[in-house]
């Protein structure tokens, strides 16, 4: 009986001693994962810290170079992306978690991801042909008629280009599609052609329509003198003799100048008694 209390109290105090050994390894884990804990919040502030001072210096630097809006904003979105990779890879390294084998599996699932990001590969593909290329920048107003919209260019990002509508909607266009589409750039040239097409009554002195419009183009000084303004009978159509108006403004003038002359001249066609024609249909009735 003696033999048997003595060996229960031998197991008794075996398994004290481990409990106490099991305590003691969970309280070093504890520890260390703290520790672990804390550093990888320390590296996430410190980190994030640093990454704002790195753009703000890099931003000083692209002003200093006098790099173009859209190449500063791309690389700015480009390194912020880049640095803030790099410290995801440094918390979780902190943490414990083997990087070896997340570059592993992210490699491993590489081809998967390409094919389920293959649209975002090429728009990052697509900023930077427009980067490389410039068929516009930021500033500039576009139309593209694959994406059918057009507005002025925000932001040229990696992904993406920012235009802000006439109607100040911003709309985000993939760059893949402005990069492989037609793109009309209203900005690229500092002049533009403006045309009007006015019809008159048959019967109308041409001649005197002519040098009226002549008048009205003269008084309005942002109309450029080189190239010079045009004003030519471009048809005799169906209703009206057709009159045709070319002439140049700079660009930042070129509605402005546009709306303008439409009002000048309904204004004084009207108060030099010049008509503007309606459609007619003549019918002739067959006798009996």
């Amino acid at each position: 009986m003696s033999a048997t209390l003595q060996h229960i109290m031998l197991l008794s105090a075996s398994t004290k001693i481990n409990m106490e050994a099991v305590l003691d390894r969970l309280i070093d884990w504890g520890i260390d994962a703290g520790k672990n804990i804390i550093g990888a919040i320390l590296i996430f502030i410190i980190g994030r810290f640093i990454i704002k001072q790195i753009n703000r210096l890099v931003s000083k630097i692209l002003r200093k170079r006098k790099l173009e809006v859209s190449v500063e904003t791309f690389l700015k979105s480009l390194l912020s992306i880049l640095l803030n990779l790099v410290l995801a890879f440094a918390i979780i390294s902190k943490l414990g978690i083997e990087t070896t084998s997340i570059a592993a599996l992210l490699a491993s699932a590489g081809v998967a991801v390409g094919m389920a990001l293959s649209g975002n590969l090429s728009n990052f593909a697509g900023g930077l042909i427009i980067l490389v290329f410039k068929p516009f920048k930021v500033g500039d107003y576009i139309d593209t008629e694959t994406a059918d919209v057009s507005g002025t260019v925000k932001e040229i990002q990696i992904f993406h280009t920012v235009l802000a509508t006439l109607d100040n909607k911003i709309i985000y266009v993939p760059n893949g599609v402005l990069s492989s589409s037609a793109i009309t750039n209203y900005s690229k040239q500092n002049m533009r052609r403006a045309e009007w097409i006015i019809g008159i009554e048959y019967g109308e002195d041409v001649d005197k329509v002519k040098g009226v419009l002549e008048e009205l183009i003269e008084a309005d000084t942002r109309i450029l003198k080189d190239p010079a303004p045009l004003v030519a009978l471009k048809a005799l159509s169906a209703s009206s003799v057709d009159i045709v108006v070319r002439a140049w403004a700079k660009s930042e003038d070129y509605w402005s100048v546009y709306f303008d002359m439409n009002k000048k001249i309904y204004d004084t066609f009207n108060r030099k008694g010049i008509g503007f024609p309606f459609p007619q249909l003549t019918v002739h009735q067959a006798k009996d």
